[in-house]
């Protein structure tokens, strides 16, 4: 070992909610433990750090009843079927192509719903407090357990129980590569700290520092080019530039997740707080810079539906529209809810007016209103529930609350896609261990977080945090277990 090496037992890369989970996981368990982060101690904790931290729970105990289908049905793109068939058979029976294949685990998705209840309660002894709190939304929606505090309560929480087992931190310090033995297992991590300083730290491996939302190059070549369009949720999302990612493929670790998606939230491109949402689209129409309705702005709850209504945003030109409402829907009983920017509205008293302050073609945008207008029919809209009142000969049609829009003064948020993270990753088996092409484990790597794959499609809401948490503990378990055994 080199003078600057540094001996552990477990190396953990990134320091949010997944990392954090392993890092106080391996030391409960007795290892010695070093946590990487770029951020500084004030900024620790990455996209955990700033999010609310949803979880899809109907209680303490338990997840949603929708938990594992909505996973399960998210959980690939075009795969032959017979091979997916093959990935719901016993691990020891399925072939290295199907091991290896970019689909979500069964076992993984099986292993998250299992074992969520116990990580809250492990949470809950260190003190963190959960409850179920109101959502961003109007309408009724799925279950959702939350953190007081949110995610930020967790990073600290879980930081504070790290510090005080003696876990070793290194602020801004990133990870370039894994250090290998000659038999292919993963023996530690190179880093660069402060002052360009480069050492390896050596013990076991757990990849828990995101996906690469805020490296421009990664995202030109999974997403695309217009990508410049999209930015990171939060200020924590620029930390995550992929390096975990990267650094395992290196090696010959399989990749899972969507890498060309990821998950989409519709925020308000002026402002700098975390998650600017604007949720109040559904009771509005949704018109790009050229003025034009591109979409159906409410064909159901706003939770189940937001993210296929946000990528078509994404698609407009420069990525952007406006959610364009009339005076009534400040009638909406706690309206306010699904509005989270805070920036003011734009108002003006006449849709000309409007039009001229949002850079929309004036006479396109009348001609858009009116024909909404035309196409709404008689009938009493519920705000606060799916209400089925639907335009009639319009394209693309309004599913519920089509209510004209004909009372001044109108209002108008500009709406663009943020990306909340990415969806390409490792893949890892139930016990969070790093499989290779041929679907083996590689030894002594581990992820967690988003540096792990699982979403395809539609993102499973509420499940991001959770899914962090419950394989950060594993991890940690494992990766102790395992280095102990080897001393």
């Amino acid at each position: 070992m080199r003078v600057n090496d540094k001996e552990f037992d477990v190396v953990v890369a990134g320091c949010g909610a997944a990392g954090l989970s392993a890092a106080v996981a391996a030391a409960q368990a007795g290892a010695r433990v070093a946590v990487i982060e770029r951020a500084t101690r004030e900024e620790r904790g990455g996209q955990s750090r700033y999010t609310e931290a949803y979880l899809r729970m109907k209680s303490h105990t338990e997840v949603s009843d929708d938990f594992e289908t909505h996973l399960a049905e998210n959980g690939s793109g075009s795969v032959d079927p017979e091979l997916v068939a093959e990935a719901a058979t016993e691990v020891a029976h399925r072939p290295a192509l199907v091991r290896a294949l970019s689909i979500a685990d069964p076992n993984v998705i099986e292993r998250l719903a299992g074992s969520a209840g116990d990580t809250i309660a492990w949470l809950e002894q260190m003190g963190v407090r959960f409850d179920f709190l109101p959502t961003q939304f109007l309408t009724k929606a799925q279950p959702r357990l939350l953190p007081v505090g949110g995610g930020r309560a967790l990073v600290e929480a879980l930081a504070a129980r790290a510090e005080s087992l003696g876990v070793d931190f290194f602020y801004e310090t990133t990870a370039s590569a894994l250090v290998q033995a000659d038999d292919g297992s993963v023996t530690g991590l190179k880093v660069t700290g402060r002052g360009n300083a480069r050492f390896v730290l050596r013990g076991e491996v757990v990849l828990a520092c995101g996906g690469f939302e805020g490296n421009a190059e990664m995202m030109t070549r999974y997403i695309g080019p217009r990508s410049v369009h999209l930015r990171p949720v939060c200020k924590g999302g620029y930390y995550n530039r992929g390096e975990g990612i990267r650094m395992a493929l290196d090696i010959g670790a399989a990749a899972c997740g969507d890498f060309g998606s990821y998950h989409a939230e519709p925020v308000d491109p002026r402002s700098g707080v975390a998650e600017p949402s604007i949720f109040i689209f559904p009771y509005g129409v949704l018109v790009n810079l050229d003025g034009e309705r591109f979409t159906d702005e409410a064909p159901g709850t706003v939770d189940a539906h937001y993210e296929r209504v946000t990528r078509r945003i994404y698609e407009q030109r420069e990525g952007t529209a406006w959610v364009v409402l009339d005076a009534k829907h400040q009638r909406i009983p706690n309206y306010r809810l699904g509005i989270r920017t805070d920036q003011p509205p734009v108002v003006a008293d006449s849709l000309d007016a409007l039009a001229a302050k949002i850079g929309v073609p004036a006479e396109r945008l009348a001609a858009t209103i009116e024909r909404y207008n035309q196409a709404c029919v008689p009938g009493t809209s519920r705000p606060l529930e799916l209400d089925g009142l639907a335009t009639r000969g319009l394209s693309p049609p309004k599913s519920n609350w089509a209510v004209a829009l004909d009372e001044a003064p109108f209002h108008a948020y500009p709406i663009i896609s943020a990306n909340v993270f990415t969806f390409g990753g490792l893949k890892v088996d139930e016990s969070a261990r790093v499989v290779n092409g041929d679907g083996d484990a590689i030894p002594g790597l581990y992820a967690a977080g988003e540096t792990a794959g699982l979403y395809y499609g539609n993102y499973t809401g509420a499940t991001s945090v959770l899914k962090g948490l419950v394989f950060g503990r594993i991890a940690g378990t494992l990766s102790a277990g395992r280095r102990a055994g080897a001393r």
